[in-house]
């Protein structure tokens, strides 16, 4: 296969992994590695090596020394750099400087800020300086009901620099799933907004910040953050506190020195059936592996302008945010992306000269499929590095990207991983060629591997996506599980000792990585085992086509039944042409056995709030499982796009009984 994309000799020699490879060759005979591979497996096998360069690489402060770097290779329970103390925040800031913006903000309605590194620091001073008056101390939690705005990161930065734990929730989600994930984990104080803007309309939050205030019994303090201008009800409460009045004061920023493994912030898994996962990750942990995936794979530092569109649900707000501690600046957008139409991005991107802009998958295939020509747009000349997740790239966007985003030498540098590790396990390299349809690298100290059923690691094959050695941004533990239970049935229950992410995967012969799509979810069609991303990339690389899903139904030991469901493009209707051309693609990108029993046109197809199609909780409705049993509608981004799935079991049900 031939390469995609290759990168120059120029973009080699400045690329920063380059210099930590020579870096690495300058201390030792033993960590000079002729090519990636080489370093890569270094990475996996020595790992107390590894890390520890990263740990001075990267010149991670702490006032005490680390007794070791790793205690014990075990999964989970691994404790890192025993004896270090340190601090998210503390790093953050040692890139502070007067000659860059820390922040570049604009919304939908083209509001604008630019936030000096000075002024950044003065504000998280300040509202640290409040919290601790609230009586916030280490260990403590804050909550944080607010969208992607410069206030959001303050707000984090002050809380992290105290040693409270943080945790965030997106304004579009509703009440029900605030709390599902917010009581399990008892804060003292929540930071809200009155509302959002999306789309062009305005969304008043202020019923629902009164719901969750008025059930979170922990509650000692909500501080009222302004975007729509409204009055929160409880506002008028003795313990309540507006934004402003607490970020004012010029205060020095004063941080606390935490073990390595201090809990930094709760993220949450999906959760599309029973409560959420609350996984807990450490501020040592994140640092290391945000320095890594970010500085090292996706070649960031103080000289770029990173951009990934992201509301505060999804995890990659929290990799956004953790530019800071590569020293690059932070180009937010808060809104809807294809608001007023799908260029907003692009222009904010140009305006604020981003050099890596990130989206998910869907983004740009939403683009590919409008015809949208970003060049023609706007001016991104600075523009170096494209990125994509949440769901795999499909091929022919890569050639829309390569065709009509940037000028000369745009690498474009898909990633996979999750919130579990607030980071990838698969990522890009900016000195490897990109081979399209593909992933470039498994990343460094990422001991990821494809296993078959067996469980033996294989190449060139499809298998199931585990990591066989511990690293230090693997969650900590998960909120209230005691007796660690939730944690170990959620990625140790079926390979002992190894953890299984649940995606299946192929390592390439070049050493590229290729996402099939989530195990859970797979298509076994007469023995033939098959992701279902491949299909997805077959029927929607129809122009008609802007959306679909796939379930494999075996009914009662019947023979398997496999509908395909597509969302059509405006003026698109699914005659006998239309159905031909779905089946022929999916025969000729896979085989004749994956072709559909039946082709349905829906209104939408259902997803979480990250984005993730919901292919297993459908499969379950249509083999006859109750909803609340098999999905929470709290955690999805659609949940009115249920209903139409729920008709269609109830009829597919009663046909097959009445067969």
């Amino acid at each position: 296969m031939a390469a995609f994309w290759t990168p120059s000799a120029q973009r080699c020699e400045e690329a920063r992994i380059s210099h930590f490879t020579q870096w690495l060759a300058a201390r030792s005979e033993q960590t000079r590695f002729a090519d990636y591979a080489a370093l890569w497996e270094w990475s996996v096998t020595d790992i107390e090596g590894f890390w520890q360069s990263v740990w001075a690489y990267f010149d991670i402060a702490s006032p005490t020394p680390h007794t070791r770097v790793l205690e014990s290779r075990s999964m989970p329970g691994a404790q890192w750099f025993k004896g270090a103390q340190v601090n998210y925040v503390s790093q953050v800031f040692r890139h502070a400087s007067s000659e860059r913006p820390a922040i570049l903000f604009t919304d939908e309605n083209g509001n604008e800020q630019e936030i000096s590194w000075a002024e950044l620091e003065r504000q998280v001073a300040s509202l640290a300086d409040a919290l601790r008056n609230m009586g916030v101390s280490s260990g403590d939690r804050v909550v944080a009901f607010l969208p992607n705005r410069p206030e959001t990161v303050v707000a984090f930065l002050a809380c992290a620099s105290i040693g409270a734990i943080w945790s965030v929730c997106s304004p579009d989600m509703g009440a029900v799933s605030v709390l599902d994930r917010f009581r399990q984990i008892e804060p003292k104080v929540l930071l809200a907004c009155d509302g959002y803007h999306y789309g062009g309309k305005a969304f008043s939050k202020v019923e629902v910040v009164e719901q969750i205030r008025s059930q979170l019994p922990t509650l000692q303090h909500l501080v009222a953050v302004p975007v729509l201008g409204a009055a929160l009800a409880g506002a008028e409460l003795k313990n309540a506190h507006q934004w402003d009045q607490l970020t004012q004061a010029d205060a020095l920023l004063s941080h606390a020195w935490l073990p390595f493994d201090h809990p930094l912030w709760v993220v949450y898994s999906s959760g599309t059936t029973g409560m959420p996962k609350p996984i807990v990750h450490g501020h040592g942990g994140i640092m290391l592996a945000m320095s890594v995936s970010l500085g090292l794979h996706n070649d960031l530092g103080p000289q770029d302008r990173y951009h990934w569109y992201s509301t505060t649900g999804w995890i990659m707000w929290n990799c956004q945010v953790g530019g800071l501690l590569v020293g690059s600046t932070l180009c937010i957008f808060d809104g809807n992306p294809g608001y007023p139409d799908l260029s907003a991005l692009w222009r904010f991107a140009g305006k604020s000269k981003a050099t890596l802009f990130g989206a998910g998958a869907a983004f740009y295939a939403s683009c590919l499929k409008a015809d949208i020509n970003p060049n023609a747009l706007a001016d991104l000349s600075a523009l170096k590095t494209v990125g994509s997740t949440g769901s795999p790239l499909a091929s022919d966007c890569y050639d829309w990207i390569q065709q009509n985003v940037g000028y000369g030498d745009i690498w474009l540098a898909p990633m996979s991983g999750g919130t579990d590790l607030a980071g990838p396990f698969i990522g890009g390299i900016p000195t490897l060629p990109v081979y399209r349809g593909e992933m470039q690298c498994r990343v460094l100290g990422a001991a990821v591997h494809a296993f078959n059923d067996a469980g033996e690691p294989v190449i060139d094959e499809v298998g199931e996506l585990v990591c066989t050695e511990p690293m230090p941004c693997m969650p900590l533990f998960f909120w209230n599980d005691s007796d660690n239970q939730r944690y170990l049935d959620s990625y140790f229950d079926t390979f002992p000792g190894v953890w299984r992410h649940g995606d299946w995967m192929k390592v390439t012969e070049h050493g590229g990585v290729i996402i099939y799509g989530r195990s859970d979810a797979t298509i076994n069609r007469h023995g033939i085992r098959m992701g279902t991303s491949e299909l997805y990339q077959a029927v929607e690389a129809l122009p008609q086509v802007l959306d679909s899903m796939v379930v494999d139904l075996e009914f009662l030991g019947k023979p398997s039944y496999m509908p395909l469901f597509i969302v059509l493009g405006e003026g698109a209707s699914l005659d006998d042409a239309l159905r031909n051309q779905i089946m022929s693609s999916i025969r000729e990108a896979l085989t004749a056995r994956h072709v559909p029993n039946d082709v349905f046109v829906v209104p939408a197809i259902p997803r979480t709030l990250s984005g993730k199609k919901l292919e297993l909780p459908v499969k379950k409705l249509l083999l006859g499982h109750p909803v609340e049993k098999v999905v929470n509608k709290d955690s999805m981004a659609n949940p009115a796009s249920l209903d139409w799935y729920l008709d269609f079991a109830r009829q597919w049900i009663s046909q097959q009984n009445n067969a």
